[in-house]
């Protein structure tokens, strides 16, 4: 909710209405219409004025701010405020922003909640001339400074955005002072509008720009090149939900032929997991090198990713390291779905050794696991946004669908064998949008070699 609360000014700022509106008995009916159409021309002056006024601004705090002072000069009030609000289906009147604006010595006025509620149920101007006897607010506790108030809808094609209300004037308010009042509400209520989409048209679009930069700076942190080693085909692709995603995979040069390969997925998508994701990329490789193996790298790496945020948050990682000179990969699996690892004479084996994922405990013994990488064996990490891709009748794309799609790629290179599981997928999802990020990684070694 934006509310500004502003002083009158007193002096020769405000409008000097015409007898305060108000006819003397005595007078002859000339000297009233005199009146009238006096009045009349001083109220087409306010209202042009404000219109010139606001009309040239474009920042929503200088229009209200504007609008709140011709209002109290108009109808000689203490102080009003401006209340935007964002109507929400399970609570009608949720505040956007608060923001008051008064002079020292003088009390800023709250808002009450149940003229909101009038607000929103009666949608017209409300002139309340004594608040603890109205009938309307019976239980209402109001401000001891509040004597009289006035209040009128600010109205866009039928939809209340907000209300511009006014407090306190010597003598009371008048039924005129209502009529005013409403006209600038109703007067002003658009361009107060234009003015707030504006500027959330432009904060979204600096957001756009902050997550492009993001999501550039995301795949900028994923290997630029596949590991050059000898007797192997190497390839991974990451295809994100949202501009940003919470998957990743890395290869980490160990020298001596020997290459640590990594596949993770946090928990969430879009920014806040891509965030994560680089938290647990940085410290994976600070620790590749100073552990002495896979599990001792896992067990560090958990330390500090449980120290370092929410218990809410934790990642799934798949990490593992190739010897190319013996072909052994030793790993260690943090509750990541089983990579699966085809060997050449048509056996499957699921790759589960290692433990809880990471963050979940302070300190974890993870396990480590040893497999042969054969000639022509294939070897597959993918993230569960694979086996978990929906289709529009509710299917998911499974483990089997996964398998048999492999199995019928495995004479095909690492790079055709992720084109085509990524396109088995999507070609299942249809025209369903993708729920998760996916990832997957292939290392396949050479028959010959």
């Amino acid at each position: 909710m934006f509310v500004y609360f502003l002083p009158f000014v007193s002096g020769g700022d405000h409008i000097q209405m015409s007898k305060a509106y108000s006819q003397d008995p005595s007078s002859s009916p000339l000297e009233e219409e005199n009146i009238r159409l006096k009045r009349a021309v001083e109220e087409l002056s306010l209202l042009n004025d404000l219109a010139r006024a606001i009309g040239a601004l474009s920042d929503s705090s200088e229009i209200m701010d504007t609008i709140v002072r011709k209002s109290l000069r108009a109808v000689r009030a203490d102080q009003g405020v401006i209340t935007l609000t964002k109507p929400d289906p399970g609570h009608p009147g949720t505040t956007l922003i608060r923001a008051m604006v008064t002079s020292a010595g003088q009390t800023a006025f709250h808002f009450q909640q149940a003229l909101m509620g009038w607000m929103y149920l009666n949608k017209k101007p409300l002139l309340v001339k004594d608040p603890r006897a109205d009938q309307r607010f019976q239980g209402v506790q109001w401000d001891e400074s509040i004597q009289s108030l006035l209040a009128a809808p600010l109205m866009v094609k039928s939809e209340l955005k907000g209300v511009l209300t006014v407090y306190n004037k010597p003598g009371g308010f008048t039924e005129d002072d209502q009529r005013l009042l409403a006209i600038i509400a109703t007067q002003s209520a658009q361009v107060v509008e234009n003015a707030r989409l504006s500027e959330e048209e432009k904060a979204l679009i600096t957001i756009r720009e902050e997550i492009r930069l993001a999501s550039k700076i995301q795949q900028e942190l994923l290997p630029r090149e596949m590991p050059n080693l000898a007797g192997y085909d190497i390839a991974a692709r990451m295809a994100p939900a949202q501009l940003c995603g919470g998957d990743y995979y890395d290869f980490i040069p160990l020298g001596e032929g020997k290459v640590a390969l990594a596949l993770g997925d946090v928990t969430g998508k879009g920014l806040p997991a891509s965030l994560l994701m680089a938290n647990l990329q940085a410290t994976l490789r600070g620790q590749t090198h100073a552990a002495a193996s896979p599990s001792d790298c896992l067990r560090r790496s958990n330390r500090f990713l449980h120290q370092s945020t929410s218990p809410d948050k934790f990642a799934t990682l798949f990490y593992g390291v190739l010897d190319g000179s013996s072909h052994i990969l030793t790993y260690c699996n943090a509750g990541h779905d089983h990579p699966v690892l085809f060997h050449s004479d048509g056996t499957i084996e699921r790759l589960g050794a290692g433990g809880l994922m990471l963050g979940a405990l302070d300190d974890f013994p993870f396990e480590e696991g040893k497999v042969d990488v054969k000639p022509g064996a294939v070897f597959v990490v993918y993230s569960d946004g694979i086996t978990e891709a929906w289709n529009t009748a509710e299917e998911m794309f499974g483990e089997e669908r996964l398998l048999e799609t492999l199995r019928r790629a495995l004479g095909l290179s690492a790079r055709e064998i992720i084109d085509r599981l990524f396109s088995t997928v999507r070609q299942h999802a249809g025209a369903a949008e993708q729920s998760d990020d996916m990832t997957v990684l292939v290392m396949k070694r050479t028959p010959n070699r």
